[in-house]
């Protein structure tokens, strides 16, 4: 009976310390399982709270001040070709990883970022996420399937139509070298201006701009979003995140600074092609460079976006939280060390 009192006494003692490490902000952890009392959670497992802390073992707590109430996503649809053949790449002719037609990887795209919504969802019990696809010229049939696929989003969502000659008087006809560019690139520029200036009127916070060939990981938003609000914190000011572990980046010896996200380490970039996220305030700052990518064509196209990323950080995963779903030896292509094939198949359209 004494035994079993002094056991008692021990469990009431451990609670009640429990108990007061949480009511005064402490996180405590049992090395002989790395399991956290205060948090009810063992250290392998999210052990971050939205707008609140963000924990890394061994690295401590950050106490967030940078806070993420609002995501827009905004992908860009582009699902004909000048070929009659979708499954070649825009400008390019070179076949995708998987060579199906252009369809197929704009419908995964918006599936598996509805299911990285929903997830994120899960932890962000506050998050208020609005997915808008922007479409230029697809085919009803096309416009169908993408409309199928948005009823089944559990957030706000919407299907915008571009019009033929949206934005017509902005876009030079002819590149940075006086060549004239194809209808397709035409297209894409006009996608880019519609995504820009929807920034201005329909986003609140963060943006997260998409072409329709990057198929994510289910916890791609809510890493985003829990590394965007740490680093943020950390550094006192406003980031762009790309969601891509591209090639080329280990194609070449520039050094890298490593940050720790929420369970991904992001290392410094200074290229990405035009899928990133960042801030309303961002997009306003650098306005004039941004309606450039849509204006005029650039080589790179992305020339503006890459100058912007010499004054401000931009970060991307490892490993990636997207697969970019192009040629296989595009060096802004398909990650390394990747799951590909479990990528695809997890994101089929029923």
């Amino acid at each position: 009976m004494k035994i079993i009192n002094n056991k008692n006494k021990k469990s009431f003692l451990k609670k009640l310390f429990i108990l007061c490490c949480r009511k005064l902000g402490y996180e405590i952890i049992d090395q002989n399982d790395l399991f956290l009392p205060t948090a009810n959670l063992f250290a392998n497992q999210n052990v971050s709270k939205q707008n609140h802390h963000s924990i890394n073992i061994p690295l401590g707590k950050v106490e967030i001040k940078r806070k993420v109430e609002n995501l827009t996503i905004i992908v860009r649809s582009y699902t004909s070709t000048e070929v009659n053949r979708s499954e070649v790449m825009l400008d390019q002719n070179k076949e995708r990883v998987f060579k199906n037609p252009k369809i197929e990887y704009t419908l995964r795209t918006i599936k598996s970022l509805i299911n990285s919504c929903d997830y994120a969802i899960e932890n962000f019990k506050n998050i208020k996420i609005n997915l808008i696809v922007t479409d230029d010229n697809s085919s009803e049939e096309n416009l169908n399937q993408i409309r199928s696929l948005l009823t089944k989003a559990k957030f706000k969502n919407n299907l915008l139509h571009l019009k033929n000659n949206e934005f017509d008087d902005l876009i030079k006809k002819k590149d940075i070298n006086g060549k004239e560019i194809s209808k397709a690139m035409i297209s894409n520029m006009r996608n880019i201006l519609k995504s820009i200036f929807l920034t201005k009127t329909d986003v609140e916070d963060l943006v997260y701009f998409v072409e329709d060939d990057y198929i994510h990981e289910e916890n791609a938003i809510s890493e985003m979003l829990y590394t965007y609000e740490k680093i943020c914190t950390q550094i006192g000011r406003e980031i762009f995140l790309c969601p891509a572990d591209y090639p080329y980046l280990y194609k070449n010896l520039e050094k890298a600074n490593i940050f720790i996200g929420n369970q991904r380490h992001w290392r410094t970039v200074k290229e990405t092609l035009i899928t990133f996220l960042t801030s309303k305030k961002m997009i306003l700052k650098y306005l004039d460079d941004l309606i450039i990518l849509g204006t005029i064509r650039h080589h790179p196209m992305e020339k503006k976006l890459h100058e912007i990323y010499e004054k401000e950080l931009c970060l991307s995963p490892i490993p990636s939280l997207t697969m970019h779903a192009t040629n296989v030896n595009s060096s802004y292509g398909i990650p390394p060390n990747f799951d590909w094939i479990k990528n695809w198949e997890n994101n089929k359209i029923d």
